[in-house]
């Protein structure tokens, strides 16, 4: 009896060994079968899992100007080293008379922030909503922030059919009472589509009536064909329900430098923010750098003028093509649709293995089929990608 207990425990722990091996070795394969994932900022990701010197790969998923750092903020830096011995001016008021002078904003209505990023935080634990609508498909980093306050969120889709353009009338009836805080990218991301400034200040209007706060991410605007017809900054003189985010990562090629700045009509938010904001987050040399990036008016205009004539002539060219689809784009990318069965990862890996890194925006909720996204880069390296995505 007792060598027949002792057989019958032996085989009972072996069918549990097995079958913790068995789930083990399914969860590997489904850890192999799973796509990688990479973003603009995942170069050493690359590196590793390709094998690629991250220092060989041009980068066509970072959006930055491909440009560069203005010669004047590289010599003002160069030649104001010695700021870094002093604390920076808790105000920041040249700093924010420089950006007031640059959007055509009162300097009041400005507050700067350690990037974007800080500022989108500071915005939504502020706000403290209890529900929030996204307009998507967007920027993962808000629906984040919004799960660390444990609020409700909703996304209103934006749709293929309409080239992924806002129907101002249809998002207006998803903002509902029960709403709290409305999310806006524009132009957005990844779709690289924007929202007039009619249709902008119809939404805010009708969202203060129904005591909505809204968020305005304008981190591409300066990249749109005309900032004018897209930017609300010139309505924060008459609403005080919404504030616009910015950041210098993009536009200025200066994502390490982490200056952002917000602009808004309401003072009492703006004090709040203010108040709770931890002192100096801006570093005095990244205030430094700013006031001398939003006084460059010639890099201003020619990274201005450089984008608008490459995104005509990449679109241009890939809108030639019937496996292709393109989309209009205000930003400085373009969202790109395979049509020929080839798979956005797939296409990510030519590209990849070629030195030139994409974005495959199978991530994306929202993003329904194969979608890719590139910026504008060097006009060689744009011809380098053109001959691969028309193959």
């Amino acid at each position: 009896k007792r060598q027949i207990i002792d057989y019958n425990i032996e085989q009972l722990i072996m069918a549990m060994l097995n079958t913790q091996n068995l789930e083990l070795y399914q969860e590997r394969n489904i850890d192999m079968d799973k796509k990688p994932e990479f973003h603009g900022s995942d170069l050493e990701k690359i590196e590793e899992y390709y094998h690629i010197p991250k220092e060989e790969i041009i980068c066509f998923s970072a959006n930055v100007n491909p440009l560069g750092l203005s010669k004047k903020v590289k010599k003002e830096l160069a030649s104001n080293l010695d700021v870094i011995t002093r604390y920076p001016d808790r105000n920041y008021t040249s700093l924010r008379e420089a950006i007031g002078n640059y959007c055509g904003a009162s300097p009041a209505h400005i507050v700067v922030g350690n990037g974007s990023t800080e500022l989108i935080s500071l915005l939504i634990s502020q706000r403290a909503p209890k529900k929030a609508l996204l307009l998507g498909p967007t920027y993962s980093e808000y629906n984040r922030e919004l799960s660390l306050i444990n609020a409700s969120t909703e996304t209103y889709l934006l749709r293929e059919e309409d080239d992924f353009l806002l129907n101002a009338d249809d998002f207006l009836s998803a903002c509902t009472e029960d709403i709290d805080l409305v999310i806006i990218c524009n132009p957005n991301n990844p779709t690289s589509s924007a929202i007039q400034t009619g249709d902008m200040e119809r939404i805010i209007r009708e969202c203060k009536k129904r005591n909505i706060f809204v968020m305005i991410d304008e981190t591409y605007v300066e990249f749109a064909p005309d900032i004018d017809t897209i930017s609300a900054v010139s309505l924060t003189t008459k609403f005080d329900n919404f504030m616009i985010l910015r950041g210098t990562s993009k536009f200025f090629c200066a994502p390490g430098l982490r200056l952002g700045y917000g602009i808004c009509g309401n003072l009492a938010f703006l004090e709040r923010m203010n108040s709770i904001k931890n002192p100096w987050t801006i570093n005095t040399l990244a205030a430094l750098a700013g006031e001398a990036m939003f006084m460059d008016t010639d890099y201003i205009q020619t990274t201005k003028d450089y984008i608008q004539s490459e995104r005509t002539r990449c679109i241009d060219i890939l809108s030639k093509r019937d496996n292709l689809k393109i989309y209009p784009a205000y930003a400085n990318f373009i969202l790109v649709k395979l049509l020929d069965g080839t798979t956005s990862f797939e296409m990510f890996e030519r590209c990849i293995k070629s030195g030139l890194m994409i974005r495959d925006c199978a991530s994306f909720h929202g993003l329904d089929g194969e979608f890719i996204r590139f910026c504008i880069q060097k006009k060689e390296d744009n011809d380098r990608l053109l001959n691969l995505l028309t193959l």
